[in-house]
């Protein structure tokens, strides 16, 4: 076999020249006449799309004709020749929506044009501009300061492959006789399109602030803040591809772990990077990074908060060394005739001494066994002094009631074992010693006898597999790994079709190339823990805004997180547009916020629609009518997707609103990250006073066109 197929976008250096030839321009044309000219061009290029699709068909056929191949050599490049070919076909078809989205006019007549991925003719000139790649940039981040060149920048709309609009910047006046201007911007166009209920990718609509945040290096720790609104999410996922592109080697074979902070959340974002054609990215909620569990359950404000905070690590610790329920408490072994015995003080001494050799207890049963025989031998020799050590251990330590019981009295201890001793009240005040209170005690304990982890009990999990000395499993494979494996030719494409979720179960891993964390600033100081095990020489990715915090103590989280990221070169970009909310909404929320929190971050609302803020009060009993009928009103203001977000304890009661497809009804912490067109915040009140107010910001910041706040009278 030969001739295997390259990938489909290929870098574009800045010193190469990535323009081509289209028609010259005509200031008089139509709006529409420009649309047939994009039109043309648009078809041209998926015509050459089809025949890349075609050739790589072609290509993943031969590689199933070699099936039979049984030399290891010639097994390996059978392999690798389908998975090429099927990874060109799955970037072809993710990509197939939008391909080309942009064009470039340069002051020297020079067009290009931008898209999803890079495509080339047949004599290998450029057709397309991968977004990503260096020559792209001046789509993003020519303004009419710094033009870079750029006469006028065009986004260009489609649906499927239909050009449907065309809307320009014009960036150098002196060339309006030369070029037509048609449309009032691509950006407001974009704002204005109803939400679905899925994020979408901003490929077209980059500004040049979030540009340059998506091409920081991926070294260090690259740090975007912002207020509500501004992007942050988005541009982090867009990093993620950019980051792919630059280096794919690096980060396909150790991975990108993107982590948020909720199920809803990571629901909401899981379109984004395959939109952009980019599967292999790891998408974990903060509930579902420890393998096998998916919590999604929140703890109270104050069980949380004691379950997060560093002092839960000698609660933990002290765990650990406790006896495991139901052991034996005593230890009588025959020798030579004579009865020996270990109480159950004498067996604790010797679970001590064993932890002295070694704390981790999944890794100390030798020590454990030799602190026995250790002990036992004290008693032999007091009596039988003409015993011999060796032998003792030899005889006693060999058999199977000493092995035995060593099992039962030191078992293997799994993590979610452990922190369930917690749910009894005197085992974890025994190890919580003073460290916390006896009203939070009864509280956590409770908790931890719940039938389902919380969010929260996820990163003492993860840290009790570190101190029980649980090792992780081995990641296995080479270059491939990261689509499971190439071991049989018939699955190579199967892979890229049928993997379910898309993504490895691997958060249980440590050696990630890039951590992307998403609302940074909510993360517990045990949290942050669990993810610098899993970054230990990543470059990471952090992104908040400190204003919308759930959680109490800062500086702890500050500190923590301090230790989790590798010590490096530090970016920081700052995000400064909203492009969220109207205006009218965004100055509600920030006319509440301002005076309840320190050093808030505004940024400035980029739009206006018109509507003001609706605020009610009604009786309590009156709560689910008021509800329902604001529901009504919403659905038939907005196009699309209306969200209620009330207290947990709420959730029952209104639950029956819920009769159509485009309401939902989350909780305050679940509704972080989201937006929706119109908003119906239901007894705001006990939100922010259960919740603080960085929460109740948040829910007032989610709508994207209307906002209804209903109180309590």
């Amino acid at each position: 076999m030969s001739d295997t197929p390259g990938p489909v976008d290929v870098e574009h250096p800045e010193d190469v020249d990535t323009s081509h030839a289209v028609p010259a321009p005509d200031p008089a044309n139509t709006p529409e006449q420009e649309v047939n000219l994009e039109q043309d061009y648009v078809d041209r290029v998926y015509d050459r799309v089809d025949v890349l699709r075609s050739e790589a068909e072609h290509h993943r056929d031969e590689g199933y004709a070699h099936r039979s191949a049984t030399v290891p050599g010639a097994q390996y490049e059978r392999d690798v020749f389908v998975y090429r070919a099927a990874r060109r076909i799955a970037d072809l078809d993710s990509q197939h929506e939008g391909l080309v989205f942009g064009r470039l006019d340069f002051d020297d007549g020079r067009v290009r044009h931008v898209g999803r991925l890079g495509v080339r003719d047949e004599e290998y000139r450029p057709l397309l501009v991968d977004w990503r790649a260096p020559a792209a940039a001046p789509f993003y981040r020519a303004t009419a300061v710094d033009r870079q060149e750029v006469a006028r920048r065009r986004v260009i709309r489609s649906f499927g492959r239909s050009v449907e609009e065309v809307i320009d910047d014009l960036l150098n006046e002196d060339a309006a006789d030369r070029l037509p201007v048609i449309g009032d911007g691509a950006l407001m166009a974009a704002l204005g399109r109803k939400r679905t209920g899925r994020m979408r990718d901003i490929v077209a609509t980059i500004q040049a602030e979030q540009d340059a945040a998506i091409r920081a290096p991926g070294r260090g720790a690259t740090l975007i803040t912002g207020g509500p609104g501004t992007g942050k999410t988005v541009v982090a996922l867009h990093r993620a591809a950019y980051l792919l592109y630059q280096d794919r080697a690096k980060y396909e074979a150790a991975g990108i772990l993107v982590v948020g902070p909720s199920a809803v959340f990571m629901r909401y974002i899981s379109r984004v990077l395959p939109s952009l054609g980019e599967e292999t990215a790891a998408l974990y909620s903060l509930g579902e990074l420890y393998t096998d569990v998916e919590a999604t359950r929140q703890d109270p404000p104050r069980v949380a908060a004691a379950k997060g905070g560093t002092v839960m690590l000698p609660i933990l610790r002290r765990l650990v060394r406790q006896t495991p329920p139901g052991t034996p408490d005593e230890l009588r072994i025959v020798y030579r005739g004579e009865l020996f015995v270990l109480d159950a003080a004498e067996l604790a001494a010797a679970r001590a001494r064993a932890f002295e050799k070694e704390p981790r207890p999944n890794l100390a049963k030798t020590e454990a066994g030799r602190a026995l025989l250790v002990a036992l031998w004290r008693k032999v020799k007091a009596i039988l002094p003409e015993s011999e050590p060796a032998e003792f251990s030899r005889d006693v330590g060999s058999r199977g009631e000493f092995l035995t019981f060593l099992d039962h009295w030191w078992p293997d201890l799994d993590p979610a074992d452990v922190l369930g001793w917690g749910g009894d009240p005197r085992r974890l005040a025994s190890a919580a010693e003073s460290h916390l209170r006896h009203g939070v005690i009864e509280e956590v304990a409770a908790s931890l006898r719940e039938p389902d982890f919380s969010i929260q009990d996820v990163a003492l999990l993860d840290e009790l597999r570190m101190l029980l000395g649980v090792k992780p499993e081995p990641r296995g494979g080479e270059r491939i790994r990261s689509w499971g494996g190439v071991q049989e030719v018939s699955t190579t494409q199967d892979r890229y079709y049928d993997r379910g979720e898309r993504q490895p179960r691997d958060a249980f891993y440590e050696d990630y190339a890039h951590v992307i964390v998403d609302e940074a600033q909510d993360l517990s100081p045990m949290q942050w823990r669990m993810l610098g095990r899993r970054g230990r020489a990543a470059g990471w990715t952090i992104v908040g805004d400190e204003a919308q915090s759930s959680w109490p103590r800062p500086k702890e989280s500050a500190d923590a997180r301090r230790r989790a990221v590798p010590r490096g070169r530090i970016e920081e970009f700052h995000l400064t547009k909203n492009y969220r909310n109207s205006k009218e909404v965004y100055d509600y929320a920030a006319a509440w916020a301002t005076p309840k929190l320190k050093d808030i971050d505004l940024p400035e609302a980029v739009r206006e629609t018109g509507v003001e803020v609706e605020e009610r009060t009604v009786a309590a009993d009156a709560l689910l009518p008021e509800v329902a009928g604001a529901v009504v009103e919403a659905l038939g203001a907005v196009d699309g997707t209306v969200g209620i977000i009330a207290p947990y304890s709420r959730h029952g009661e209104l639950a029956g609103v819920l009769h159509d497809d485009r309401v939902t009804l989350v909780g305050p912490l679940e509704s972080k990250g989201l937006e929706w067109d119109a908003v119906i915040a239901a007894d705001f009140d006990t939100i922010a006073d259960q919740l603080g107010p960085g929460v109740a910001y948040v829910v007032l910041t989610r709508a994207t066109q209307r906002l209804i706040r209903i109180d309590l009278a």
